[in-house]
């Protein structure tokens, strides 16, 4: 599986790259058949309803998509999922108009989203459901310079314009006894509605509130740098422009084969890892009780525990709880249960991080408590 899982990952970087990832199209569009009900391994959700289900939303979560939609398959002969990484917003935008099954997106819904998603459910809530952790690379381009410390203070201050070159003494202290070059700093950031700036943002106001003030939300709002559409225009950008640094998802970054950035939370450089991220995610609670499952992520933000890498994203699949057609509803209960059940252990070949158990447990709930 792994062999194949990589092949995807990078046709799914080419395919963004390029632009020729396919649209989705609107309910009346979509093919798929009725096949024969196999609980087996795919768990409460069958193998019953439509063969292919529609979904559009983040790049952050696009490979792990992938690795559920191999395993989907594997479990369920002839399923499929046709995910179009357009970003987060936009797959909110599509999923409330009634254009996909289920949206993918690194932030929930918004207070002004939430009624018309309960209208685009036929009056039923919509839920935010946690299916994949993805630790957020601070992807640089800086020649000769292999290893590079930041720590939150410097990264808000390099993503408002207030520092502004490499060799700033602020970075020079944190990288004690490496030459950091006397040039310009070029951030990246991502131009399309993003959920993972909308971490990236959430994670300076926690972690640097003095020195990150722009605020957050989707939309960039540091006010300097060049802007990238997708996560692969962040690296294009990054690999074009010596003195660059932007932000993406690790599994991009490995693919891509860019370095990335250590974290000094304040007991040390820890460098990324899907154990140090693992680590950090333990801080991760829940807003609220219920089955709309957003997550409070301040606490892991804000840690200071050593060997704990604070920048992680969670992305969500939002789903009706109640209101799809039968085949609609059995496709995609099948395919979140095989996700949360099945798909978690192979998440690290691309770069993630499998759902703790505390989160894994209340996902699954949700997936079962769906009509």
């Amino acid at each position: 599986m792994l062999d194949r899982v990589g092949r995807a990952m990078a046709l799914a970087l080419v395919a963004t790259t390029a632009g020729v990832l396919p649209a989705c199209g609107s309910d009346d569009n979509r093919r798929g058949t009725a096949t024969t009900a196999n609980p087996g391994p795919a768990g409460a959700g069958g193998c019953g309803g439509k063969d292919v289900v529609t979904a559009e939303g983040a790049t952050a979560q696009q490979n792990a998509i992938a690795v559920f939609d191999e395993m989907w398959a594997q479990y369920c002969p002839g399923k499929n999922v046709e995910y179009n990484p357009t970003g987060s917003g936009a797959g909110r935008e599509q999923f409330i108009a009634g254009h996909v099954d289920f949206a993918g997106t690194d932030s929930p819904l918004v207070a002004g989203q939430i009624r018309p998603a309960a209208n685009r459910c036929n009056g039923n809530p919509a839920w935010d459901l946690p299916l994949v952790f993805g630790p957020v690379a601070l992807v640089y381009n800086l020649p000769g310079v292999r290893t590079l410390v930041l720590n939150s203070e410097a990264l808000a201050k390099i993503f408002s314009g207030v520092i502004t070159k490499w060799n700033d003494p602020i970075l020079a202290e944190l990288n004690g006894g490496v030459a950091l070059p006397d040039i310009k700093i070029a951030p990246i950031y991502r131009s399309d509605s993003s959920g993972t700036t909308d971490n990236l943002q959430r994670y300076l106001t926690v972690a640097a509130p003095l020195s990150w003030t722009r605020g957050v939300g989707t939309e960039f709002q540091g006010g300097v740098g060049e802007g990238a559409q997708k996560s692969a225009g962040v690296i294009q950008a990054v690999r074009a422009t010596p003195g660059a640094i932007g932000y993406l998802e690790k599994g991009f970054a490995d693919q891509a084969g860019v370095p990335f950035a250590q974290i000094n939370t304040g007991n040390g450089p820890v460098p990324l890892t899907n154990d140090t991220a693992r680590a950090a995610m333990s801080a991760v609670e829940f807003a609220a009780d219920g089955n709309d499952l957003v997550l409070d992520l301040n606490s892991m933000y804000a840690t200071r525990q050593p060997g704990a890498y604070p920048l992680v994203l969670a992305t969500y699949e939002i789903v009706c709880s109640k209101g799809y057609d039968p085949q609609t509803f059995n496709a995609i209960k099948s395919f979140l249960s095989v996700a949360a059940n099945n798909g978690q252990t192979e998440l690290p070949s691309a770069g993630y991080v499998p759902l703790p158990d505390k989160v894994k447990e209340r996902v699954v709930t949700a997936i079962n408590a769906m009509q």
